[in-house]
């Protein structure tokens, strides 16, 4: 578990309207309690000792049980059809992420004094949190079993952590972006819009700190860390000392400037003259952080680090950031995917970085030069890149975004990395996504997005989507690779 992602803590409430019997909801409730213990982590969920919520004082008095409690998350349970005002209430007064299910009937012998009309409920707690302004996560049928709400709530902790995280996140970015990255812009009004901080700094800032770290007694520790991480690929071992000592001028630097904040991401500065001044790339050093769970971008992409972190949240695990780089060969199309995989030539790409993706995402890593920036540079002041192929195995690419006009968008799709040699330098990887030419071309260039997207590494798209809906990115302002038969708005159905 990462120190820099929440720990979910969910309070169940079991709300009911007074015209019904109370004992539909509290019987509910426990079963529902019961249904989740025995089959996920109990740590997950707190059940609310307060019988019912029928009243505006029997709401006051949940909600300050579940914040003594530690609850940093919310269901409003309607074991029966509930009252629309108290539990609406609840969930406009609780500080976190909340969600509401409802109770399905159990047996057609019980329609009399057994019938709870949750379903019913359901539309007027709906109805009430929009008068309210009050934004919730509904699931898609959220309607069910003891058991079936169980499961709800649990696909309901990576959106939870997700909109937790962000509320209580920090971007520390150092130097503006480099020249011709105009597509990385990073208006500042939805960062607080959606509740994240961020402290711009200057590239002097930390090239200062990073002076001031010389000779600091813990760089042995951390190149020894380094050297154990890296083994036989360890073919730069000149900049390790170097690198460690830049590693440990943004953990501190972290830690002395996270102010309030409890969660941290970076989004850093690695050219024109990064390398030049501090004689290395950070490339590895993004990786190390990104894999402990603290998210870095290149090229100072605020949104990309912003989308990463989202990523951690949801996946807890190591996520990467990635230009969404190269067309495949078509001579290694026809000798390493076609028949082999399912997927046309153009549902293929490369997805590149210099050596930002941690080791434990590669199938194989060595300490390298940046080959791109070694064109105009001697390559000693180069070092410092992670280059592999990245691992075969399920990926998510997503990303959320602040257009210029401060329009919020995102994009999810789900697809994987090919077992299939790069042949190629950097971080990198032969990707697949169904669908990716009519995506890349009319959600990606149609929606303006930047070349960098961020990559989870597993099948989270339901998540993805659920936390974007959530923090206020409109429907049809989320992208996703469509299936044939399906037109975007842009598409010539003639083509």
């Amino acid at each position: 578990m990462f120190n820099n992602v929440p720990k979910i803590k969910v309070g169940i409430v079991a709300v009911s309207r007074d015209c019904f019997p109370e004992s539909l909801s509290v019987n509910r409730r426990k079963a529902l309690v019961e249904a989740y213990t025995k089959k996920y982590d109990a740590a997950d969920i707190y059940e609310c000792p307060i019988c019912i919520v029928e009243s505006e004082i029997h709401m006051v008095q949940a909600l300050e049980d579940i914040k003594a409690a530690g609850c940093n998350a919310l269901c409003v349970y309607l074991g029966n059809f509930g009252p629309e005002i108290s539990e609406t209430l609840l969930a406009k007064h609780f500080d976190g992420p909340k969600m509401f299910v409802a109770a399905a009937e159990e047996s057609q012998a019980d329609l009399l004094d057994g019938r709870g009309d949750a379903y019913c409920g359901m539309l007027n707690a709906s109805y009430n949190l929009k008068l309210r302004n009050v934004g919730a996560y509904i699931p898609e049928y959220p309607v069910g079993t003891a058991e079936e709400c169980a499961d709800m709530i649990n696909e309901f902790l990576p959106i939870a952590r997700a909109v937790d995280g962000l509320a209580n996140l920090k971007i520390i970015s150092f130097g503006p972006r480099p020249m011709n990255f105009l597509a990385c812009n990073a208006p500042v009004k939805q960062l607080y819009n959606l509740g994240v901080e961020i402290e711009e700094n200057s590239e002097l800032d930390l090239f200062e700190a990073f002076n001031n770290h010389a000779n600091d007694p813990r760089i042995p520790e951390v190149v020894a860390d380094m050297e154990k991480e890296l083994g036989a690929g360890n073919k730069k071992p000149e900049v390790l000392a170097k690198l460690a000592q830049y590693e440990l001028t943004l953990l501190d630097w972290v830690e002395a400037h996270k102010g309030y904040r409890k969660y941290v991401a970076i989004a850093g500065k690695c050219w024109p003259a990064f390398q030049t001044q501090f004689g290395f790339v950070p490339c590895y050093v993004n990786s190390r952080l990104t894999g402990r769970g603290i998210p870095v971008s290149c090229e100072v992409d605020i949104y990309g680090v912003l989308s990463e972190f989202i990523g951690t949240c949801v996946s807890e695990d190591a996520v990467t950031l990635l230009d969404i780089n190269n067309s495949v060969p078509a001579d290694m199309y026809k000798e390493s995917i076609e028949g082999k995989f399912n997927y046309t030539h153009k549902d293929t790409f490369m997805g590149f970085h210099c050596g930002n993706t941690c080791s434990s995402k590669l199938a194989f890593c060595e300490m390298k030069y940046q080959k791109i920036m070694a064109r105009n540079l001697p390559i000693e002041v180069t070092n410092g890149t992670l280059e592999g192929d990245i691992a075969p195995g399920k990926i998510t690419f997503f990303r959320l975004q602040s257009t210029a006009d401060n329009i919020l968008r995102a994009y999810v799709a789900e697809g994987e990395v090919l077992d299939v040699r790069t042949k190629s330098f950097g971080a990198i990887g032969v990707f697949a996504i169904p669908e990716m030419g009519r995506f890349y071309r009319h959600v990606l260039i149609e929606g303006n997005y930047p070349h960098h997207g961020a990559v989870a590494f597993g099948h989270f798209g339901k998540a993805l989507y659920e936390v974007f809906k959530y923090v206020g990115v409109a429907y049809d302002e989320i992208g996703f690779n469509q299936p044939k038969g399906m037109l975007y708005k842009s598409e010539n159905p003639f083509a």
